[in-house]
């Protein structure tokens, strides 16, 4: 039996505040899946009338599926939000892009008519649950990499300053400082607000308090300042805190719909799939691949850079965004990237990063109505890329 794709739209993306990994984090004391069931709640609140029930299943970015962030969590969290036992789900896992992979196989099902609204996202408690814990690599994993500095995502970024000297520590710092720059002018206009869903924690004092702030962003962030910082991952090296993005904790999630049930419903939806892809290259420079996945998801689009009028990159460090930058033929500081700045200053959090991208790409669609495509990339480690085309639907 042939059928026809249809249209997929994404009706509503939310996040969580992004919080610090660690006992100082603001969600030290708030466990994984509870910073997810908020999202859940408010995607359908904020969209009537969407209901439980119309959901189809959840598909959940998760890189540590263990402890809290096991069993899985995607289909817990329906559950835990007092959906009930109706509602299906799973983890997904691509390392930092795991969310964004969950939205894109959302995208597929609802593509090839398995279903026609699902929810998607992503959640990472880095501060609980560590990078690499409990992990037991293969034998043969340094060999097959290349060597151990694949293991280390500081590493791997060290590894692109070695082979791309061009791109240097004052680069990398001068891009950190903008970053920072754009994100607290983004703060201070209030663009967070719209996607950001307020979550009542207990702090590590053990006070409550109802946290709709990121807590990452470093606005007094100065390029004197970041060229006195150490270097972690290497003596003399180029990479510090201050040109990386953070340890990170917080969730995102997305509303995904078939555009003739949005219609049907008479929910205006954001933007419009157009075309995925994926793309591997060495994992010693992972920071690299979201150029090759670009170019093979414009290539599926039949678009060029020149018709993306907004550019989501993931920062995991500043030398590899610039890296892809360059290399697809950018300036480092093309006004259509990251407008209210990266992970650089709101911190990364793995599996939901790729979820908060698309936060992003919709708020920013709606402030620039004559707007019409928009992309969503990230590296991943181990040595991947993963990009997403979007078309505008606000206008």
């Amino acid at each position: 039996m042939q059928r026809e794709l249809q249209q997929v739209v994404v009706v509503d993306a939310v996040r969580t505040a992004f919080g610090r990994a660690g006992e100082k984090g603001i969600f030290w004391k708030t466990r994984a899946e509870d910073l997810c069931t908020p999202l859940l709640q408010a995607l359908l609140e904020r969209n009537p009338p969407a209901t439980p029930s119309m959901v189809e299943d959840i598909l959940w970015g998760v890189t540590n599926q263990v402890k809290e962030q096991g069993g899985t969590l995607g289909r817990m969290l329906s559950m835990l939000a007092d959906w009930g036992w109706s509602v299906p789900g799973c983890s997904v896992d691509r390392m930092c892009a795991g969310g964004l992979t969950a939205v894109a196989m959302g995208v597929n099902h609802i593509a090839a008519g398995m279903a026609d609204c699902l929810i998607a996202g992503g959640v990472e408690h880095m501060g609980h649950i560590p990078m690499g814990f409990l992990r037991d690599p293969h034998p043969r994993s340094e060999e097959v990499m290349g060597d151990s500095s694949a293991f280390s995502m500081g590493m791997t970024a060290e590894n692109i300053h070695d082979r791309f000297p061009e791109i240097t520590r004052e680069m990398a710092d001068a891009y950190a400082v903008e970053c920072q720059k754009k994100a607290e002018r983004a703060i201070n206009a209030g663009k967070m607000k719209e996607t950001i869903i307020p979550i009542e924690v207990e702090l590590p004092d053990g006070s409550r308090r109802v946290v709709d702030k990121d807590q990452q962003p470093r606005p007094q962030t100065t390029r004197e300042g970041l060229a006195g910082l150490k270097t972690p991952f290497r003596e003399e090296g180029r990479v510090t805190a201050g040109n990386s993005s953070g340890l990170n904790d917080g969730a995102a999630g997305v509303l995904l719909m078939s555009e003739e049930m949005a219609l049907r419903l008479g929910v205006r939806p954001k933007m419009r799939w157009v075309s995925t892809a994926v793309a591997a290259v060495d994992p010693r420079i992972m920071g690299t691949a979201p150029a090759p996945a670009i170019r093979k998801a414009l290539s599926k689009a039949g678009l060029s850079l020149k018709d993306i009028d907004i550019i989501e990159l993931n920062e995991a460090f500043a030398v590899q965004a610039l890296h892809n930058l360059l290399t697809l033929g950018l300036q480092s500081d093309d006004p259509r990237v990251n407008m209210w700045g990266g992970s650089i200053a709101y911190g990364h959090p793995l599996a939901a990063s790729g979820p908060r991208l698309v936060a992003f790409l919709a708020g920013l669609f709606k402030e620039n109505p004559h707007a019409r495509y928009g992309l969503t990339a990230m590296c991943v480690g181990r040595g991947q890329g993963y990009a997403v085309i979007w078309e505008n639907l606000i206008h």
